[in-house]
Formats: structure tokens, C-alpha cells, sequence
């Protein structure tokens, strides 16, 4: 069998959330097995956690193969477009804010 078949993939693309914030998540479930996963995503309290746990749910039904031996083999994210937004501040002057986006990838095999 190829490792192609065995190996599927999802992404949550334009995500606002900030991609320092959802690599910390990404590397405590990395190379665990999914349901383990899914388990510490669940009691996690942050808000990328229930995204996230998502994303990984959509991966594992793109796979045909057995789905209780699957291991998260990549999970990362990438930086997208960032929001730009001003603040008002004294004197007539505006302060720029940046608001980040995120894509999420996790691969399952």
C-alpha cells in the first residue's frame, strides 16, 4: 500500500486566531494518537482548542483506512492576511491594529 493512501489531510484556512496561540495547542497534540488527541483538546480551555478539535475530526473522516490507529503525524500553522484596523487615539492621531489570521493544517496517518 502506498503512504499516500494511508495519509489524509485537513485545513481551516482565514481562522482569527493568532498563530503563536494555536502552535502551543499543535505541539502538545503532535505524534499522539487521535482519539488521545481529541481527549486533550476537549479539556483544554482555550479558544483554538474546539477549532482545532474540528479540523482534526474532518481529517480523520477524510481517511478510508482504519480510523483507530490513526496518529497525528504534522500539525501546523501558518500565518495569513492580518487585519488592519485603527484605533483612535489623542490629539486627531490613529493607532494601528493588527488583527492576525491563521491557517491551520493537521495530517493524520
Amino acid at each position: 500500500m502506498n503512504k499516500k493512501n494511508l495519509e489524509s489531510k485537513a485545513t481551516g484556512k482565514y481562522l482569527r486566531l493568532s498563530t503563536n496561540k494555536v502552535r502551543r495547542i499543535l505541539n502538545e497534540i503532535r505524534g499522539k494518537k487521535c482519539p488521545e488527541a481529541i481527549l486533550i483538546l476537549e479539556f483544554m480551555q482555550y479558544k483554538p482548542c474546539k477549532i482545532i478539535q474540528n479540523i482534526l475530526k474532518s481529517a480523520i473522516k477524510n481517511n478510508e483506512n482504519d480510523t483507530i490507529n490513526l496518529t497525528v503525524s504534522h500539525a501546523f500553522a501558518d500565518e495569513g492576511p492580518k487585519l488592519k484596523r485603527f484605533q483612535p487615539r489623542a490629539q486627531g492621531r490613529a493607532f494601528p491594529i493588527h488583527k492576525p489570521t491563521c491557517h491551520i493544517t493537521i495530517k493524520v496517518q
